[in-house]
């Protein structure tokens, strides 16, 4: 990184993908950096963030929702809601954009291997969740079971279905997918994310359980888990939509004694227990 830590790097967007048409649309970008040897020597864990710069416009974080198997370019899934997600989304290949990072601290995947991996997201929840996914399928031989619940208001709603069709043909990952309510054609589970995970009631043994959504999805999904039998330091989940500016300074992303950008954005259930008040 440069010596300004606000300064950021530019990138090409080279690539973009409609992922949700539903009434806040998903996109996913694919950005590449533009200096040769900051590209090579970039990297980072599943779980941290980079902050996307929009010149004129603002500045946003988000979660990396590639794998870091993935050497050539760094994806984003962009909702649209705001003020810079709302001119992202108006963005075409080949407009650059600022990049900095990676941010924060990330998913556990060296201590989890050989553990079943649970992952619990719903709606645009499930882009940092899409980049361990990618990289426990990358390395396959070191995870256990790999079980995807994923689930979105609608049909609109639902995020890469494309690859989700394409890890149903595998026989080595489980994928349960949900929307809220019934639609002519749709075969599998009608119901809230919670509800798919207590019917499919997977087993706690050796197994760590990874979710990320809207706030009341994922206290349903903890509560549901802990009755399954899940420990505090089973479940894990990722609160990358607090970060701010990243670095600890501007001190608006904390929760009680925790500033998410410096301890989090990944945190274990045994974490945010007492702190869900102020979550």
């Amino acid at each position: 990184m440069s010596k300004n830590p606000y300064s950021p790097w530019l990138a090409t967007i080279s690539g973009i993908k409609q992922e949700a048409v539903g009434e806040r649309p998903i996109k996913t970008f694919k950005l590449v950096l533009e200096d040769e040897e900051i590209r090579n020597n970039f990297s980072f864990i599943p779980g941290q963030c980079i902050m996307v710069s929009l010149f004129g416009t603002g500045e946003c974080f988000f979660a990396i929702s590639s794998s870091p198997t993935q050497k050539e370019y760094i994806e984003v899934s962009v909702l649209k809601l705001g003020k810079v997600t709302t001119e992202l989304h108006q963005y075409e290949p080949g407009d650059s954009v600022g990049l900095r990072g990676p941010y924060g601290n990330h998913f556990n995947v060296k201590e989890w291997e050989g553990k079943n991996l649970l992952f619990i997201g719903g709606g645009i929840g499930q882009a940092p969740l899409r980049s361990i996914i990618n990289f426990a399928l990358d390395k396959r031989e070191k995870y256990a079971n790999l079980d995807i619940i994923y689930g979105a208001r609608s049909t609109n709603d639902l995020c890469y279905k494309e690859e989700f069709a394409e890890l149903g043909k595998r026989d080595d990952v489980n994928i349960h997918l949900s929307i809220d309510v019934e639609e002519e054609g749709w075969n599998e589970y009608v119901g809230f994310v919670p509800d798919n995970l207590k019917r499919l009631n997977p087993t706690p043994d050796n197994t760590i359980a990874i979710t990320c959504g809207p706030p009341i999805m994922i206290k349903y999904v903890i509560q549901n888990l802990e009755d399954l039998g899940f420990e505090d330091d089973q479940i894990f989940t990722t609160l990358e939509m607090r970060m701010k500016c990243g670095i600890g300074i501007c001190g608006r992303c904390n929760i009680g004694n925790l500033y998410v950008c410096k301890d989090g954005p990944v945190f274990s259930y045994g974490q945010l227990r007492n702190l869900e008040g102020d979550m």
